[in-house]
């Protein structure tokens, strides 16, 4: 479609199909976290599992998704959106099923292979078709489709699980991909990429692949096999690392991924050297807005994620409200992102997109620092809902405005590549957003349960046990003192378990904290993407090079 060609009617139908898929996907990363608490209890699960729950589907993603998006510009976007809907559906209908936590993590991974080929399949289609004055309106429905999904996910995770059981937040993606795949069938259009050059980079997909992994298993396991000497044997199937090795295993991976991460990016560039396909175009890096862009979407995903996986075991474990009750806390995201949805338009129309993307960002620090110091162990629900609300408004601005800023400047015949290394860029916040927050869980929940439990006056053994099973099990053991605790407590009961919501309540706020750090960031680089939006790129569309110029004043 040219710039000043007219969408049809099935074109905007094409876009809410198109919309829908990725809506799936989205709701589908955080739909599960307010039923997690379930889930550790009925497969028995530690912190660690839980964390590979999430982390391993957004890893997978983001180690597939540059791969995918090569392949929806050569084989047709259309054709590797049904195939990715069909495995999508059967991973959902495999974590159903699942009866341990292995097997769990597993069909997660099985959803990502789905997922890593609808995500760019559908990007690069809106990118290539609507063009000129309507793309600032697709990519706005694009956004809203994208922040409602992420908000509205733990109210129907609660909904799900409360009236239903845990696997219904799986087997929702069975009739919801059924319909996304005949309404793919009916109106999207098949589009490709121009040609591309030859060779395949399974050297490149293989190193980004094992850092991104790395980097991710480096921040997750620290906590529990210990950050450089060994304070756990680590079981991987038949591999052992065992507590009497010199070194634990935590800075070896940390290594493996720096050396990965840096070897793909030469490889890449020596790719591009000797005219071969290569993985990630690094010349579109020399686009400020692209470069600018991806950075804000990144720590835009770490703040998000931190959140969706922290907030439900703090309402659940340590305030004793139910899954319903504590998705409909979290659903005040919802309403701030659905009020932002409306008005972003406007606030574009006036202060730019990228100066949406920065006054969205700001909402979003205020408002989870706001929240880190409203929790406590007895914490009003409505308290909580309140800087969520602030939060959501913010997260519905900057996703709303910044995926068409960031690949404003791309030209089509590269969209895919484009539009999969956005989405990479997002699946590592993701990733690193439920690492880092579990991983600052986790250790603050070293020091703020004993001390609760200590301030209570419970000290010896046995409140060291208690604390360290509350910390392993990501709280669940506060709920479970709660209905059975009387029998091995006594008259204790109450006060431990007060201690202990107090001091995962301490826990969370720290891992809070360290999710604003990452939106700070995202805060300051949304302000160099405001800088960088006054150039214009003129792009060679045949080669990739691409250089930018001055915008007239």
């Amino acid at each position: 479609m040219n710039a000043t060609e007219i969408p049809t009617r099935r074109d905007w139908v094409g876009l809410a199909v198109l919309s829908a898929g990725l809506g799936m996907i989205v709701l589908d990363g955080t739909i599960v976290g307010v039923a997690l608490p379930t889930i550790i209890r009925d497969l028995k699960m530690d912190l660690t599992d839980a964390q590979w729950v999430n982390s391993l589907y957004a890893v997978l993603l983001a180690a597939l998704l540059l791969s995918t998006g090569r392949l929806s510009d050569r084989w047709g976007r259309k054709k590797l959106f049904l195939i990715g809907i069909v495995i999508f559906i059967g991973g959902s209908v495999l974590a159903a099923q699942s009866e341990t936590a292995g097997f769990l993590i597993a069909s997660r991974a099985v959803q990502a292979v789905g997922a890593a080929l609808i995500m760019p399949a559908t990007l690069s289609s809106v990118n290539a078709t609507f063009r000129g004055k309507y793309r600032g309106a697709a990519f706005g429905v694009w956004g809203a489709v994208i922040s409602g999904a992420a908000a509205v996910g733990p109210l129907a995770g609660g909904a799900l699980t409360q009236w239903g059981s845990w696997e219904w937040v799986f087997l929702v993606n069975v009739p919801l991909g059924l319909a996304i795949f005949i309404g793919a069938l009916m109106t999207v259009r098949e589009s490709k990429g121009a040609k591309g050059r030859p060779g395949a980079d399974i050297d490149g997909a293989l190193l980004s692949g094992l850092g991104f992994g790395a980097l991710v298993f480096a921040v997750i396991e620290g906590p529990s096999v210990g950050w450089w000497t060994p304070t756990s044997e680590l079981r991987i199937l038949s591999f052992v690392w065992p507590t009497s090795a010199p070194i634990s295993i935590v800075p070896i991976a940390a290594a493996v991924a720096v050396a990965s991460i840096t070897g793909f990016i030469f490889w890449e560039r020596h790719r591009a050297r000797v005219q071969r396909s290569a993985l990630l175009d690094l010349d579109l890096f020399r686009l400020p807005t692209f470069t600018w862009g991806n950075l804000t979407a990144a720590m835009v995903a770490v703040g998000e994620f931190a959140i969706i996986f922290i907030l439900p075991l703090y309402l659940i474990n340590a305030l004793g409200m139910d899954v319903m009750g504590a998705g409909l806390v979290l659903a005040a995201m919802a309403i701030g992102a659905f009020l932002s949805g409306a008005s972003a338009r406007h606030l574009a129309a006036r202060f730019g997109s990228p100066g949406t993307v920065l006054i969205g960002l700001g909402l979003e620090v205020v408002g989870i620092g706001a929240l880190a110091l409203v929790v406590s162990g007895t914490t009003p629900a409505w308290i909580v809902a309140m800087p969520l609300v602030l939060y959501g408004l913010g997260l519905g601005l900057a996703s709303a405005q910044l995926t068409g800023t960031v690949l404003r400047d791309v030209p089509i015949e590269v969209s895919g590549a484009g539009s999969a290394t956005q989405s990479t860029m997002r699946q590592i916040g993701s990733a690193c957003g439920t690492a880092l927050a579990g991983a600052a869980l986790a250790v603050s929940l070293a020091v703020t349960l004993p001390a609760a439990l200590e301030r209570a006056g419970e000290t010896g053994a046995e409140a060291e046990a208690i604390a360290e099973a509350t910390r392993q099990s990501a709280g669940s053991t506060i709920e479970t003192l709660r209905t059975e605790g009387s029998s091995s407590l006594g008259d204790r009961t109450d006060a431990v378990v007060s201690a202990l919501a107090e001091g995962f309540a301490d826990g969370t706020r720290w891992a809070l904290l360290i999710g604003s750090i990452f939106l700070i960031i995202g805060f300051i680089s949304a302000v160099g993407l405001r800088a960088s939006s006054r150039t214009v790129p003129a792009a060679e569309s045949t080669t990739g090079s691409i250089r930018t110029q001055d915008a007239p004043s």
